[in-house]
Formats: C-alpha cells, sequence, structure tokens
C-alpha cells in the first residue's frame, strides 16, 4: 500500500513508517494537479501585478518593499540564503527527513502557490535518503520554522550541506555527482518552503514516538518494582477505576492488573499485614494515567498539524489570498510544555520506587546487595536518578510562556515551539536513564523473591534483562548497566518482549477499549 501526498490523511506512525521506509510515498496526479493550479495562481498574479505578501513584496517589516516581477526569483533565492542562520548543533537526519515529509505533504494541498517541480525534488532527496543538514537552534517558531526550514530547503537551489551516503557533504558536490541540476525557485516558492511549523512538527512526532515507548516501558518496570518490594494489585482493580473513570487511568490500571494477574509473589504475601503501600506504587494509574492523557493530547493535536497548510500567504484563487498566521506555531508549543511535564513525573515517580527498593523494606537487603558495607551495592545510581529528575524539572519551565518580538515588531508575539519540542525530546532523554536505573533495582529485587514467580510477562521480561545485565553479587562500574538497559528501553526491546509473551499467553495488554492511546 502507498501513501500518496496530499491526498491520504498523515499520522504519526504513518510518518515515522515513510522516514524508515516500511511504507512507499508517492505524489500522484491528482495531488500533483492540485499543485499546478495553485502554482498557476501564482503565475496570474506576477502577470498582472497584483500586489501580493512574498510573491512581490519584500518580507517582514518589508512588506511594504515592492519587488519588480523580474527580481521575484532572486527575491526567493535571497529569502532562503538570508534566513540561514542557524546554529549549535545538527538535528538528526532522520528529524530532518521527517521535516521534509511533512512539509511536502501540505505543499501538496495545493494552497501554496509551489511548483510541481519543486514538490517532486523534495521528494527525490527523501527517496534518495540525501537529508540536509539542519541546525537545531534558531527558531521562534512564529512566521514558521524560519532558520531550520531555510537550511532544510538550500539544497534545492544546490547550496548548504547534506548527509550523502552517511557523510556530511556540500550540496553542489552532491548534485554533481548525481547529474542533477539545482533549482531556480519560481515567485512565492521560496517563502512557501520555509513558512511553517515542520520543525516543531518533527521533534513533535520524535517524541510521541519515544514517550508512547516510554510509557508502556514503565508500566512493565513499575509491575516488577512493585513484585520485588512485594506490593498489592488492589490498587488497579478495575471497580475502583470505574467510579473514577479518566480513561489514562482506567487504561494504565487495566495494564497493571492484567500484568500482575496471577502472580505467585503476590498469592505468597496475601495475608500481610501491610494495609497500603506509598503512593509511588499505589499510585500508578492515577500518575502514569495522567502522562497518557498528555500524551493523547499531544497526539490528536500534532496529527491535526501534520494535515494542515502552515504557510502564508495561502493560494485560493489568482485574485483570492489571506494572508494570516497559519504558521504561529502555539497550537503545538503548549500541549508540547505540557506532555514535558507528564514525561519528567513520569521520571519523578520512577525514581521514588528506586529509593523504596533500596531502603531495605518488605524483605529486601539494604542497597539490593548482602554484603553491605564492604560493599556500596546500588546506593549510587539513585545519586543518578534524582540529579536528572531535578534537572528534568529545570527543563520544564515552558517555553510557549515566553515571547521575545521579533522582525522589527512586526511579529510581536512568537510561540518558542522549537524550543518546546527540543526540550520534550531532551526531557525523555532522561526519562529513558530514569527508568534504566528502576529497571536494573527491579530486577535485582526480583532475584531476591526467587525461586517463587511472578506473572509469564514479567518473568519473561526479568530473564531477557539478565541476559543484558548479569545479577550483583558485588560491586562493579554499574554506569556500564545503566547505559546497555536504556538502550534496551529505548530500542523498545523491553516493550516488545512483554507484548510478545502477552501474545503468546494470549493476554491483552491493548484492549481495543483503549484504542487512542496506540501510536497510529
Amino acid at each position: 500500500m502507498n501513501f500518496k501526498y496530499g491526498i491520504d490523511k498523515l499520522t504519526t506512525a504513518k510518518v515515522l513508517a515513510i522516514a524508515h521506509r516500511t511504507l512507499k510515498a508517492t505524489i500522484n496526479a491528482a495531488a500533483l494537479e492540485k499543485v499546478q493550479n495553485s502554482c498557476s495562481f501564482v503565475e496570474e498574479i506576477v502577470h498582472e501585478g497584483k500586489v501580493v505578501y512574498g510573491i512581490n513584496t519584500g518580507f517582514g517589516p518589508l512588506c511594504d518593499t515592492l519587488i519588480s516581477s523580474t527580481d521575484t526569483t532572486k527575491l526567493q533565492h535571497n529569502l532562503l540564503m538570508s534566513h540561514s542562520v542557524g546554529v549549535g548543533n545538527l538535528i538528526s537526519p532522520e528529524i530532518a527527513k521527517i521535516m521534509l515529509i511533512i512539509k511536502l505533504h501540505a505543499l501538496c494541498l495545493g494552497f501554496s502557490g509551489i511548483r510541481p517541480a519543486t514538490v517532486q525534488r523534495i521528494l527525490w532527496f527523501i527517496e534518495q535518503e540525501i537529508i540536509p543538514c539542519v541546525p537545531e537552534q534558531g527558531s521562534v517558531g512564529a512566521s514558521g520554522d524560519l532558520a531550520p526550514l531555510s537550511h532544510l530547503f538550500l539544497p534545492l537551489i544546490g547550496m548548504g550541506e547534506v548527509y550523502y551516503k552517511g557523510v556530511i557533504t556540500p550540496t553542489a558536490e552532491v548534485l554533481q555527482k548525481e547529474q542533477i541540476q539545482a533549482l531556480c525557485l519560481g515567485p512565492k516558492e521560496g517563502l512557501a518552503l520555509i513558512n511553517g511549523t515542520q520543525f516543531i512538527a518533527a521533534h513533535a512526532v520524535i517524541a510521541l514516538q519515544r514517550l508512547h515507548n516510554a510509557l508502556d516501558a514503565a508500566d512493565i518496570i513499575g509491575a516488577m518494582s512493585l513484585e520485588g518490594l512485594m506490593g498489592s494489585a488492589a490498587p488497579f482493580d478495575p471497580r475502583l477505576h470505574k467510579i473514577r473513570p479518566f480513561p489514562g487511568n482506567q487504561y494504565v490500571a487495566n495494564r497493571l492488573w492484567t500484568l500482575l494477574k496471577d502472580s505467585e509473589i503476590i498469592h505468597a504475601h496475601v495475608n500481610c499485614n501491610r494495609v497500603q503501600d506509598p503512593y509511588s506504587l499505589r499510585c500508578m494509574p492515577q500518575v502514569h494515567g495522567a502522562s497518557r492523557t498528555a500524551w493523547l493530547h499531544l497526539k490528536e493535536l500534532t496529527e491535526i498539524e501534520l494535515n494542515s497548510v502552515t504557510d502564508n500567504p495561502i493560494i485560493l484563487g489568482s485574485l483570492d489570498t489571506i494572508s494570516g498566521g497559519n504558521f504561529h506555531g502555539q497550537p503545538l508549543a503548549i500541549p508540547l510544555d505540557y506532555a514535558s511535564v507528564a514525561a519528567a513525573e513520569l521520571g519523578n515517580i520512577s525514581d521514588r520506587r528506586s529509593y523504596l527498593i533500596i531502603e531495605g523494606r518488605y524483605g529486601l537487603p539494604k542497597l539490593l546487595i548482602k554484603d553491605a558495607g564492604l560493599n556500596s551495592g546500588f546506593m549510587i545510581p539513585q545519586y543518578t536518578t534524582a540529579a536528572l529528575v531535578s534537572e528534568n524539572k529545570g527543563l520544564c519551565f515552558p517555553a510557549s510562556a515566553d515571547s521575545i518580538p521579533t522582525s522589527l515588531g512586526q511579529e510581536d508575539h512568537v510561540s518558542m515551539g522549537s524550543i518546546g519540542g527540543r526540550k520534550l525530546n531532551r526531557i525523555i532523554d532522561n526519562l529513558e536513564n530514569i527508568l534504566a536505573v528502576e529497571l536494573l533495582y527491579a530486577t535485582q529485587a526480583l532475584d531476591f523473591r526467587h525461586p517463587i514467580q511472578s506473572t509469564p510477562i514479567l518473568e519473561a521480561c526479568h530473564s531477557a534483562v539478565r541476559k543484558v545485565v548479569p545479577y550483583a553479587s558485588e560491586d562493579r562500574i554499574f554506569s556500564y548497566d545503566i547505559n546497555k538497559l536504556r538502550k534496551f528501553i529505548s530500542d523498545g526491546e523491553l516493550v516488545k518482549i512483554a507484548n510478545k509473551k502477552a501474545d503468546e499467553n494470549q493476554i491483552d495488554l491493548t484492549s481495543k477499549e483503549y484504542e487512542a492511546f496506540q501510536l497510529s
């Protein structure tokens, strides 16, 4: 099955599938016709001399400066060069490729006045895996992600640098090797290319994938911690969550209830005198569930953005154009900040569970090691989680709460959504390391419960971890273990193992009732 740019609806999962080459994407005749019609309207505007922003005027505070018809092409080339002011590290080739995919889809919707040859050239870059080099800093998230998008499309005119066969190479050299001529942009094309929110949206897409995996992993690791601490599954009883029916809470409670069902460890302490577990165990549905809700909100809004036209002006006809503000990043900037808090809180409660495990309570040895004193055991990894949790709290200050006027006051309110998107992914980096420490602790704790067994799913996860890092009977360099487990989590291996074991045992961890919480 092929995806048709400008015709079919993009989802987060489809963007990722196109980027990873598991879904073929094409520009069909119907999309090219829409693009050509929009381009023809621009040609009429230029021919008739109608004054339209960005076609025959300057940009930003120069919008009142008229440009002659003979200079409209130079205007667009100057725009890409002058706006390429990004600084800092380069974004990953994956995010840059996703930017190309999202932008191509928006252009193929047929409201941007771009030429068919230009959209076909963008598709060529995607298909050939020739990905532009884009600095990560410089966008304020309004008037579009101007700086990063300028760098993204410099290669169209033979400028800038690209990843070519895995090596950063000047675009001019690549085009010469590929025997391809650089494009000469027509009226409006430069502006259509760099106006938009594709930098913000691409970071949202990556964050949605990574945070979804972290949410699934947190439920699994939290259940393992609960078993290691001989906690109760009663707080996950569906009857409790039916009378406070937040869907995110119910979904997490259902997952935990299912993960722990028929555990020998739970049955082994059914008559103990513990009345209630600490909040970090008992309130996982409420905390993880609230983070699920924030994830869902970001997913819903991102998928609106993926199918939107976010440049300016919008070309509806030769005598019908609208200069508006669809490039403003605020609709994603606020939910990105909301998701940042959600990701940080997932790490916060994970750190609390790690702290519980090493306290020496509930029959576990202090610091999770038998010979504590000579060995520091698992004392210090929790210092790392504490540091990362604190760092995430600092990163949670909402980028969207700030606005610094630009463009001599013409652009007097901006979203800073580009910063929010980058910060969310930094928080997820830290979250994955926090979860890696908890997984290290939870697996060691379960070792002290054996030979009593947990559930088939959790025992499968335990066995898989033990193939990555061994049981610790004495001190060693635990950073090696943390790094291995972080990769094990971030690559999705932990979640895959749990889901595979669930399927083998005909256990439903992703009920259709909660389909909205899936990455689709």
